[in-house]
């Protein structure tokens, strides 16, 4: 007969000889995980001693302790550690994927620079290709709107060693900003200054859906101002621009790297920056 007591009653191990042992999941940025306690789900946004901050879907956070009590895929895991980072050396990439040289000094201002439309857009690109615009001495600042781009061209206008580069939401043929960016380049400064834009409605839309843990973005009828809708589709507070603020600030917490981001935006940005870096 199979006696799973052993004959040694004072062996080692008896107490756990049949328990299986959990598998340890690093508490990873953007792991998602459950709560077994309370059903609570939320993604890692950071560690800070031997707590783990969970956020969930709403933009809410939670403190937990590391270690048992969560589930991954519904099985129960202990929750480790984040994965130690890798020491230096060797080559590293910057958030837009370009090597990051060793030790390098932001370089003094160029008179060329990149504006966008708003403090959202600049946000954006700073975190994404911020660390290459200051290893070119590039500055970003912002417009209020492409409807003031004429004006600042008049008060400041380019030139051959002082280009301007162009970053406008929704330039889509036929629209308002299409027609503003066609009578630019017909204008005075058109040979120094280079217009781009991505399609979409808004620069959030250029953060990509999957980024955000939703299969598309919401379709938000017209009449109603497009980023309160998006707000109130996702179940976020729209009710003031502080609201809105914090929604765009939850938004931009998702995004890591240039992967997180559509390749229509991509491209326009990268063709940008090397227009305002080519000497003379």
């Amino acid at each position: 007969m199979d006696d799973r007591y052993g004959t040694d009653v004072l062996a080692q191990g008896w107490r756990t000889q049949f328990q299986r042992e959990l598998e340890r999941v690093p508490a990873d940025r953007d792991v998602v995980v459950e709560v077994a306690e309370d059903g609570y789900c939320g993604a890692v946004v950071r560690v800070e001693g031997g707590l783990v901050e969970l956020e969930d879907r709403l933009g809410k956070r939670r403190m937990f302790p590391l270690g048992p009590g969560f589930l991954v895929d519904g099985e129960p895991v202990i929750l480790a550690p984040p994965t130690p980072r890798a020491a230096p050396g060797g080559h590293k990439r910057t958030a837009s994927g370009s090597f990051a040289a060793a030790d390098q000094r932001a370089r003094v201002a160029r008179a060329s620079r990149i504006f966008v439309e708003g403090r959202h857009d600049a946000e954006l690109v700073e975190k994404v290709w911020g660390a290459d615009l200051r290893a070119e001495g590039v500055v970003v600042e912002y417009l209020q709107g492409v409807d003031l781009l004429d004006a600042a061209l008049r008060d400041d206008p380019p030139s051959a060693q002082r280009r301007y580069g162009v970053l406008v939401d929704h330039l889509v043929p036929g629209s308002k900003e299409a027609r503003i960016a066609e009578a630019v380049e017909r204008g005075p400064h058109g040979a120094h200054v280079r217009i781009v834009g991505h399609p979409f409605i808004d620069v959030w839309q250029c953060v990509r859906p999957a980024s955000l843990g939703i299969s598309a973005w919401p379709v938000i009828p017209r009449g109603i101002e497009w980023k309160v809708g998006i707000c109130r589709a996702f179940g976020w507070p729209a009710d003031d621009q502080a609201d809105i603020a914090r929604a765009w600030q939850h938004i931009l917490s998702r995004v890591h790297t240039y992967r997180d981001l559509e390749p229509a935006l991509l491209g326009r940005v990268e063709e940008l920056i090397d227009f305002v870096t080519v000497e003379g």
